[in-house]
């Protein structure tokens, strides 16, 4: 096909790879618009896959473990790996010759979290959550070993709580933490706990003081993963009991956790499992939201 210019156009498959996969403005003809379309989007949709499979990997893989899972021919995996390299998505380490995320890849997820998604995308949710069970709610995520809270929505007629926007607790005394715990590999979890001095004590807490060393955290943590729900009940004030479930990302990982916290004399313990269940329903669909439609199998295109 001949340019403006009277010479030849190269193909796709003349071209670098760095032209092949690269978006142009559109052209303004209908038709070519049609088919300028037709011709990237499967290549933008190819890229995002990559991207997405390294993000859910532990550590670096090899181009062809890339290629296999995601059923690419292995030139077209090398020339979009070569690409994201060139523009900071992907690291090369060619001692291993393996790839993994590079510091572009980083500078999104900060710019996804400077926009506080989990927050705008959560606070309906526990608004519902609220209207349906007449407790008050919140959202926190972890931060080293402490939870921070997002999100906030109070019941009416119940009582203002510790849990405000832009507080942190430890996590080993709250309900939030203890989902989110439950959630990690043990590996990490020992890293977040690897001594008594990693355990904050309460000096007001009398007989409840929650765990205090590694030991009694692992069990109850292993009690929560059991029951699918974390509790507590005065460990971090007095009076007051929580129930929490945690909100997984698409590895699996605690990208937050949903509680909800109540006047012990209002909340029954045998009520403890309906609310969980009333929690879980929201941290389901918070879930479903921070993956996106391509997390939903019937929402994916051939």
């Amino acid at each position: 096909m001949a340019n403006g210019s009277g010479e030849a156009a190269p193909s796709p498959a003349e071209l670098p790879a760095t032209e092949a996969l690269s978006i142009g403005p559109a052209p303004t003809a209908l038709g070519a618009t049609t088919a300028f379309v037709a011709d990237e989007v499967p290549a933008a949709r190819r890229t995002l896959q990559v991207l997405r499979f390294l993000s859910a990997q532990r550590g670096p893989v090899a181009a062809s473990t890339i290629a296999t899972a995601l059923g690419l021919p292995r030139s077209s995996t090398y020339k979009i790996l070569a690409v994201l390299e060139e523009e900071g998505f992907v690291l090369h380490l060619p001692e291993a010759r393996r790839f993994g995320l590079g510091v572009s890849a980083f500078e999104l997820s900060s710019g996804y979290s400077r926009q506080t998604p989990l927050a705008r995308l959560g606070a309906p949710l526990l608004a519902t959550l609220v209207d349906r069970i007449g407790e008050s709610a919140h959202l926190a995520i972890l931060h080293g070993r402490d939870v921070l809270y997002l999100v906030d929505e109070r019941a009416p007629h119940r009582p203002a709580l510790v849990t405000e926007v832009g507080v942190r607790l430890p996590s080993h005394l709250t309900a939030s933490g203890r989902a989110m715990l439950a959630a990690l590999p043990p590996k990490q979890l020992r890293a977040l706990f690897p001594d008594s001095t990693a355990f904050a004590h309460r000096t007001d807490a009398g007989p409840h003081s929650g765990p205090q060393d590694y030991g009694s955290l692992k069990r109850l943590l292993d009690d929560v993963r059991r029951r699918g729900y974390a509790e507590e009940d005065g460990d971090v004030v007095e009076g007051l009991v929580s129930v929490s479930v945690a909100v997984l990302d698409h590895t699996g990982w605690p990208a937050a956790a949903i509680a909800v916290t109540s006047p012990a004399d209002a909340v029954a313990a045998d009520r403890w499992p309906t609310i969980a269940h009333e929690i879980a329903t929201s941290a389901r669909e918070l879930s479903r939201r921070i993956r996106g439609p391509m997390s939903d199998p019937d929402a994916r295109e051939p």
